[in-house]
């Protein structure tokens, strides 16, 4: 209801604002033909004045005035252009005009001779023509017509207005309604609305009494976790060097035992013994026991294997241990130095995989240096690790900056990773693709916390065999802050 009243008003004072602006263009025409005809006696006067004294103060007045007249009729001939009546009028106009204006010019022609009689003469002509009057009547009926657009253009200001105000007294009668419409629902809910708030206040102050215990007990906990992951890395480690301890053992012992299996066989056979100094030489065993053999020696291989990778997770943990609980400090690092560092590293891997490692340009910022290493070497270590066999390597790495965000983009163009695998690769233990290259599947899942622990993020675009592209997001300029001490 206020909309279509505020509307309607807005309509209506533009509507009144117009009306009244033509009402005001009708008294500008007017005007201005007043002041065309003023302009007109005075370029008379001044003629006159001049063939009666030749005094150049006339010839000076005579010539503004005439000017002014010329001005005064464009000026006219445009306000009126809107009227095709006073178009008209106009065009009958102009001739007597001009006519009037060349006998001014001629007497002042006739003094500048110096032969004021011909001046007379010509003034006695001009008041024997009929050209004022004509000039006369023409603009008395544009003054006729004037009048009759200033009566009917007042007629429709003053109706416009009228509306106008009815509009804006029913529309401030319903305003008061509305207001104590308002005014009663606003005092019926404003108890609710104080006990709703006095509720609020309770429950925030509540909540941050929660939110500072439960911060205090993930705190705890995360130290805990940390504590607990490096206690159990210690101790699984104990039994894993029994382990080792005596499968060597026992591969040192395998040559006795089969040496002797070999011997009884011969023994029973009848057979030449087997010398006792010949511990180190491999016991001739045929059949059963040859076979036998084998798969002892296999399945000391798969032991030893699976010790060494256990061993590898363990030290994993530990790593991730220890850097979980080394304290950032925020440095300001020089990107392309730090990526060129890196490059040097591996030049001899890149050069045996026949890859090359551009660096483009990359913005500086303020963050841990250490981690920042551990980011990049491992990012390019992946790229040179899974490149496609046979196919020259192309690693770049460039960055840009956006909103106080440096963003650093890793691209190769290896064997890629399914779409499906993306979210797999950042996960702890776990890899993705053929497993023909070593690792633990821990170093993206550590890059990416690294990541997170500087305030930044971390996503990967790839296809299989289309090479992948690693999008790390950083802050241009980060503080160390609670993340130090909650992580």
């Amino acid at each position: 209801m206020l909309v279509a009243i505020s509307t309607t008003s807005v309509v209506l004072v533009n509507q009144s604002r117009k009306d009244n602006g033509w009402v005001v263009h009708t008294v500008e025409v007017e005007n201005q033909m007043n002041a065309l005809l003023l302009e007109v006696r005075r370029a008379e006067s001044a003629a006159r004045g001049f063939l009666l004294t030749s005094e150049p103060r006339f010839r000076t007045e005579y010539e503004t005035a005439t000017a002014a007249v010329i001005a005064n009729t464009r000026k006219l001939q445009e306000l009126s252009r809107d009227n095709p009546v006073q178009i008209g009028n106009l065009r009958r106009l102009q001739p007597p005009l001009d006519a009037r204006l060349e006998e001014f010019a001629k007497t002042i022609d006739a003094v500048n001779r110096h032969d004021a009689a011909a001046g007379v003469a010509v003034m006695r002509e001009a008041s024997a023509g009929n050209a004022a009057q004509r000039m006369n009547d023409i603009v008395d009926d544009m003054r006729v017509e004037e009048n009759r657009l200033f009566a009917q253009r007042t007629s429709t200001a003053d109706r416009t207005q009228q509306l106008a105000s009815i509009v804006t007294v029913v529309g401030s009668g319903l305003v008061i309604a509305l207001a104590a419409i308002s005014i009663f629902l606003v005092r019926r809910s404003s108890g609710a609305r104080d006990n709703a708030e006095s509720r609020l206040r309770d429950n925030n102050l509540n909540l941050e009494a929660t939110v500072d215990e439960r911060t205090a007990d993930l705190r705890e906990a995360n130290d805990e976790i940390q504590r607990f992951a490096y206690i159990v890395s210690h101790d699984l480690r104990s039994p894993l060097v029994n382990i080792m301890g005596f499968t060597s053992e026992l591969e040192q012992l395998r040559g006795d035992i089969f040496r002797r299996i070999a011997t009884l066989d011969r023994a029973g056979a009848e057979a030449p013994l087997v010398p006792a100094d010949a511990g180190a030489i491999e016991p001739l065993l045929e059949g059963e026991d040859k076979q036998l053999s084998q798969d002892f020696s296999e399945a000391l291989g798969f032991i030893k294997s699976s010790i060494g990778k256990m061993d590898r997770l363990i030290s994993a943990i530990l790593n991730l241990t220890r850097e979980g609980r080394r304290q950032f400090q925020p440095v300001k690092i020089d990107m392309r130095e730090l990526i060129e560092g890196i490059v040097a590293t591996v030049a001899h891997q890149a050069a045996e995989a026949e890859a090359q490692i551009r660096i483009e340009p990359l913005p500086d910022i303020v963050s841990d240096r250490l981690a920042m290493e551990q980011i990049f070497s491992n990012l390019i270590d992946n790229a040179l690790k899974y490149l496609k066999p046979g196919v020259p390597g192309d690693i770049s790495v460039h960055g840009r900056t956006r909103l106080g965000f440096a963003i650093f983009e890793v691209a190769d163009n290896g064997r890629g990773i399914d779409p499906k695998d993306h979210q797999r690769i950042f996960e702890l233990f776990r890899r993705a693709g053929t497993q023909d290259k070593p690792g633990q599947g821990i170093g993206l899942a550590h890059v990416r916390a690294l990541v997170r622990r500087l305030g930044g993020t971390m996503s990967v675009a790839s296809e299989l065999h289309q090479g992948s592209t690693f999008t790390i997001t950083l802050p241009v300029a980060w503080a160390a802050n609670n993340r130090n001490a909650d992580t």
